[in-house]
């Protein structure tokens, strides 16, 4: 997936001033629908694909994602909720908390991987002057967050596109604010992507991510794996008849790296780390880290 332009059409009756201020993440035209990028219908079950030859191949990844982002869509936000016994909601409340002091009324704020929007609205509850877009691969989970807007954002200062994150049409230096809700883990390359976060944050920018980790701890990390694992497959198969789209976790994080080694790579991309929460003894972070050095 190359570089994708995240300017989205405003309603007719907004002035023009306002066509300015909801274009400013932009560098050229509008976005194209997921048909005119030719987009391909996801195959009639991931559980035929080879998920570890995915998961171990860059090339492959997304390949097996998207789509699965795309499936499990509609039920996304009700999982998150029953697989985390409610704890997801209180940690990305918790991340947005981190982040008041970095989103100012009139701040820029980019959402990675966003869902169905949740950090994104909580961001646009801050930054009411600003503009806030959401970016995700998945173009079912961006029409349902366009879906949410209408009520939750009614403003238009959040906005949603599909997109690859980790080579972002938007200009270097220019956000002050970067979210990211369990985005990194799902990316062909992690560091690509923290790269990416470095390049469009201004120097002072603050980033925060939260996501599933790797834990150091082999005892703990079979014992916390193979519950994913279980569960996972267990939710696949109720809810979709498709085990791996669920039971894709453990083995997602399995292919992932610790939160120890997370923070040295925001900081080896000069991304100072000022805070890490970790949760479930290391599988879960949340990492709040700033941008450092000239534009």
């Amino acid at each position: 997936m190359g570089r994708v332009n995240y300017t989205v059409a405003t309603p007719a009756s907004a002035s023009g001033s306002e066509n300015d201020a909801r274009n400013r993440f932009t560098r050229s035209g509008p976005i194209s629908s997921q048909r005119e990028r030719g987009h391909t219908a996801p195959p009639a079950r991931l559980d035929d694909l080879d998920l570890e030859a995915h998961l171990a191949d860059p090339a492959l990844k997304q390949r097996f994602v998207t789509p699965m982002f795309d499936i499990i869509a509609p039920r996304y936000d009700r999982f998150t909720r029953v697989f985390s016994f409610g704890m997801d909601r209180r940690w990305k409340a918790e991340l947005t908390a981190w982040m008041e002091t970095a989103i100012g009324a009139q701040a820029r704020v980019l959402d990675l991987a966003c869902g169905t929007g949740d950090l994104a609205f909580g961001a646009g509850m801050r930054a009411v002057g600003g503009d806030v877009l959401g970016v995700d691969a998945s173009s079912a989970m961006i029409e349902l967050a366009r879906t949410r807007a209408a009520a939750e954002a009614p403003s238009g200062n959040v906005r949603f596109a599909v997109g690859d994150i980790a080579t972002l049409d938007v200009p270097s230096a220019s956000v002050d604010a970067v979210t990211a809700g369990y985005a990194l883990r799902n990316v062909p390359d992690y560091t690509r992507t923290v790269a990416e976060i470095a390049r469009v944050l201004k120097p002072g920018g603050v980033v925060a991510t939260l996501d599933f980790y790797r834990p150091e701890s082999w005892w703990w990390r079979r014992l916390f794996l193979a519950y994913l694992a279980v569960a996972g497959n267990w939710i696949g198969w109720l809810w979709h008849r498709q085990p791996v789209v669920y039971g894709y976790i453990a083995p997602s994080i399995d292919h992932f790296v610790s939160w120890q080694r997370f923070s040295r790579t925001l900081a080896e991309h000069g991304l100072r780390v000022e805070s890490v929460r970790t949760k479930l003894l290391g599988g879960i972070a949340i990492h709040v880290a700033r941008r450092i050095g000239n534009a």
